[in-house]
């Protein structure tokens, strides 16, 4: 069953100040340690990118443009992914630190006979839900999760959760809509996701404390 992977690379950084796939952490690209991880896990891989993004892929990676939504990029990205694929991973190009045995841990997963595998971390801090600047409610936080990329999918099952051209905050999302058994595995604490530019900071910690390089 051969897998591939997407590796989403086309936002356009807004909240970082700016495009952050080619900022470097410990003297590699963002972009580069996501497409390292993903080659080391997978068969193939896509990267999906902006227009502008001037990236040199390896020799083995396939690149297309991105689209204006998330799940506009993942269909370009699913479209350059062999027909006989039997699984596809997706990745945000904006988690550098995930490890390759969280890819293979969705994989596998998927592997077992899941529609599709997220990696998962319990939600530790209280939440409470509001209307404009006043709390509503706490919300009971024992079944909640935050989940995180790869996230690993059968290939049939991504493609048919794209097939109507809906857009979602991660492709998870898309196959529960249509009624896909999704299963959860240990998300990993590190594998944290640069969104502004103190995320870098705590990657470069975590770099320096032994994580992934």
């Amino acid at each position: 069953m051969q897998t591939w992977a997407i590796v989403v690379a086309a936002g356009s950084g807004a909240r970082f100040g700016g495009p952050k796939q080619l900022v470097r952490l410990d003297g590699v690209t963002l972009l580069d340690r996501a497409v390292g991880a993903a080659r080391e896990a997978c068969d193939r891989v896509v990267v999906v990118v902006g227009d502008s993004l001037r990236w040199k892929p390896p020799a083995d990676v396939v690149t297309t443009a991105g689209g204006e939504t998330r799940s506009d990029s993942v269909r370009a990205g699913l479209a350059q992914v062999a027909s006989d694929a039997g699984i596809v991973v997706v990745h945000d190009a904006a988690r550098p630190l995930a490890s390759r045995s969280l890819f293979a841990a969705v994989i596998d997963a998927v592997r077992a006979g899941a529609d599709a595998a997220v990696p998962a971390l319990a939600v530790v801090d209280t939440v409470k839900r509001l209307a404009g600047d006043q709390v509503v409610e706490t919300v009971a936080r024992d079944d909640l999760v935050v989940v995180q990329t790869p996230q690993a999918f059968r290939a049939g099952v991504l493609r048919a959760a794209h097939a109507g051209g809906a857009s979602g905050t991660d492709d998870a999302a898309l196959v529960e809509r249509a009624g896909g058994r999704v299963v959860v595995v240990p998300g990993d604490a590190r594998n944290v996701k640069i969104t502004v530019a103190a995320d870098l900071e705590l990657a470069r910690a975590l770099l320096d404390a032994g994580g992934p390089r």
